[in-house]
């Protein structure tokens, strides 16, 4: 990505930005916050501004705080063409309208609950599919439940059931050693699984057209598609 010098007026909103911050004005951050507000999963996304505000001091700790109110509006923020206005190295991403419309930043109090989390996740789910790294989405197709997670070193697994069972059953099918690609510059992407001459695809459409859907679960036999079939992200 190539960073473009930053305008006045965007300068003039980071500007006001940052006071507020630096002033704790809690309701003048949440103004501008575009909800839902997602955070890395399994955190629960923020819903809207009750939620922020409640959840205001997880988000913006110290080091966040810190990071915003010493930023030079001129030398720290970065026009990036379509994607918005970046803070740093993407800590904290805008619209040229001033709204915010990303948080990377994770905070200790998040990690720590994300930890948490992923523990309790895997109590939720059957045995054979309890040793993960991180969880990475639950989609459901009209046919199936799948489940893809993230066993560390670049080793993704695919779990799926019938869409009438539950995750706590054994799963029908089991891949591991999937791979992750991305699909162009739109954040648009997708997971490769592959057992014997069949290929799982399991897309996800972040920039796609008017009626795309979130997800695809897309299957091939020996390079021929004999399946395939949208999916709603149920978690991610």
């Amino acid at each position: 990505m190539q960073s473009q010098d930053l305008k006045p007026e965007y300068q003039k909103f980071i500007s006001s930005f940052i006071s507020e911050v630096k002033s704790n004005n809690k309701n003048a951050v949440a103004a501008r916050i575009t909800f839902p507000l997602k955070r890395e999963y399994p955190i629960p996304t923020v819903i809207n501004k009750t939620d922020f505000i409640k959840r205001y001091n997880e988000i913006f700790d110290k080091t966040l705080i810190s990071k915003i109110t010493k930023s030079n509006p001129a030398k720290d923020w970065s026009e990036m063409g379509w994607r918005g206005i970046m803070l740093n190295q993407g800590d904290l991403w805008m619209d040229t309208n001033g709204k915010i419309i990303a948080i990377n930043y994770q905070s200790e109090a998040e990690k720590k609950q994300k930890n948490t989390l992923i523990a309790a996740q895997k109590k939720t789910v059957n045995s054979s599919i309890s040793n993960f790294k991180e969880p990475v989405a639950i989609l459901e197709t009209s046919k199936f439940r799948i489940r893809i997670d993230d066993l560390g070193n670049d080793n993704y697994r695919y779990a799926s059931w019938s869409v009438k069972k539950k995750m706590t059953d054994t799963p029908d099918l089991i891949i591991e050693k999937g791979k992750f690609f991305a699909d162009g510059t739109g954040g648009n992407h997708y997971y490769e699984f592959i057992k014997g001459n069949f290929r799982y695809e399991c897309h996800f459409i972040v920039l796609g057209e008017k009626n795309s859907p979130p997800a695809k679960l897309i299957i091939y036999q020996s390079e021929k598609e004999i399946l395939s079939q949208n999916a709603k992200i149920v978690s991610r």
